[in-house]
């Protein structure tokens, strides 16, 4: 067979794009992704343990093609630096509390409407199920890929140096309350005096009573040693709040599928398991809180929801997040208007 100059130089184009596609082939089975992800707690905190863990495996089961590392205690910078970094692509991953990254997906502190919740149970039901897919919807919108499991940053609860079992214990109490526009709102509808202050200066506000109280998980109540300077905590569980475990689009998109699908399982199976490690050490701090010397109680959740729903919260919060969220809202957990 007699071989023309075309056919020659198709031969041999062809072997050349052979060859680069084997080069690229390569070049993808050889790649290594070194990746961050920053938390805001500390190293003793489930959500920084179990992070680790989960990067330990990713790393093991991808053979060290995905390598990715924790920053624990806000070292790479504060919650909102950190959230403009993953939306920028300088870090590819974040965990995040859902009220401040409200602050750019307002829908996400739609899990935090007050006393919405009443356990732990009806929680996961609703975030594993619509109402969590309802908010990740919106996540999305933002350049940021967020994954199926949240993360547990437990139920709020009040200390004083009075007891608080109703809602009109509150009245005209100064509470420090963090710069969240939903939790605000709570306690000016339980006609409270809510009083926003830097957490690093809390401490010092509580002991020198430039407010009476203030409200956290347990897990800060401890860490920051409030029993030193309250002596009440109501556990009113008036807001439960997650971390989302956050990445940019684009550098969890730049990862093969199979490695996509790695990363995925190992930090949704790392945050189920968190979950219970937090609802555990709720229950071991409760008991550490009152070795410390805190009184606890436990007020009726009915009472502070009339009246929220008389001072007019939930019209004010439904208006503000749409017919369409509430009524995901109050699929999952019952009427609230």
């Amino acid at each position: 067979m007699k071989m023309t100059r075309r056919t020659a130089l198709k031969a041999t184009a062809s072997a050349v794009g052979l060859l680069a596609a084997g080069a690229n082939v390569v070049r993808a089975q050889t790649t290594v992704f070194n990746y961050k992800v920053a938390t805001n707690v500390p190293v003793t905190h489930p959500i920084y343990v179990r992070l680790n863990e989960a990067t330990e495996k990713i790393k093991a089961e991808t053979n060290g093609k995905v390598d990715i590392r924790v920053f624990p205690n806000g070292q790479l910078g504060s919650d909102t630096d950190l959230l403009s970094q993953v939306r920028s692509g300088s870090l590819e991953f974040l965990t995040l509390p859902g009220v401040v990254l409200a602050n750019l997906v307002p829908m996400a502190s739609l899990n935090s409407v007050g006393f919405a919740f009443r356990d732990y149970p009806s929680v996961w039901k609703a975030m594993d199920g619509d109402l969590g897919q309802y908010i990740r919807n919106h996540i999305e919108k933002t350049n940021l890929h967020v994954f199926d499991k949240v993360w547990d940053n437990g139920f709020r609860h009040i200390t004083s140096n009075k007891p608080i079992g109703a809602p009109e214990d509150l009245v005209s109490m100064k509470i420090r309350v963090p710069v969240s526009p939903l939790l605000l709102s709570i306690f000016k509808s339980l006609k409270a005096a809510p009083t926003p202050i830097n957490f690093n200066e809390l401490y010092s506000a509580l002991q020198t009573r430039i407010v009476d109280g203030q409200e956290n998980p347990f897990p800060i109540i401890d860490t920051a040693k409030l029993y030193e300077v309250q002596k009440y905590c109501a556990m009113t569980s008036h807001a439960w709040d997650g971390y989302w475990l956050l990445a940019n689009k684009k550098s969890f998109a730049a990862l093969p599928l199979p490695l996509q699908e790695i990363v995925s399982r190992n930090f949704n199976a790392a945050g189920v398991s968190q979950r219970t490690d937090s609802e555990k050490l709720a229950a071991d701090l409760q008991q550490k809180l009152a070795s410390k010397g805190l009184t606890f109680s436990k007020p009726s959740t009915d009472r502070f929801r009339q009246a929220l729903q008389q001072g007019g919260f939930y019209k004010e919060w439904k208006t503000k997040f749409g017919e369409e969220a509430w009524a995901h809202l109050e699929s999952a957990v019952g009427k609230l208007t």
